[in-house]
């Protein structure tokens, strides 16, 4: 990880940043069902209109979106797989200056909190 991680403005945040593939690098479940594909997901591929989520014996393909509320105009990402629906606020986003690194973390509706990284 590189030593300066810049946060992005999740207000201004460009849908391109979510896209690529990102690695499951922490969660806490809470209430989630800890046998969904969601909670055992090692990585996620998020290519414009198209997700492919990996688990342990297990690969699930969807749909991806980044939907806003219009009062904060908060980031939330929609995800569409075969098994569930399910939305994630984004509470944070960091970038290396270069790109190259990014970190996101996010809060889903059963209250589970993942962060992401890539590469």
């Amino acid at each position: 990880m590189p030593d300066l991680l810049l946060d992005i403005n999740l207000q201004q945040l460009p849908d391109e940043y979510l896209a690529g593939t990102w690695r499951v690098s922490d969660r806490v479940l809470n209430q989630t069902n800890p046998n969904s594909a969601l909670a055992l997901a090692t990585n996620f591929v998020l290519q414009p209109g198209f997700l492919q989520l990996h688990a342990p014996g297990h690969t699930a393909q969807g749909d991806w979106t980044v939907q806003r509320d219009e009062l904060l105009n908060r980031p939330y990402l929609q995800l569409q797989l075969s098994e569930e629906e399910t939305r994630a606020l984004i509470t944070r986003m960091r970038r290396s200056p270069d790109g190259e690194f990014s970190s996101l973390n996010l809060y889903f509706q059963s209250g589970m909190e993942m962060q992401l990284t890539r590469p």
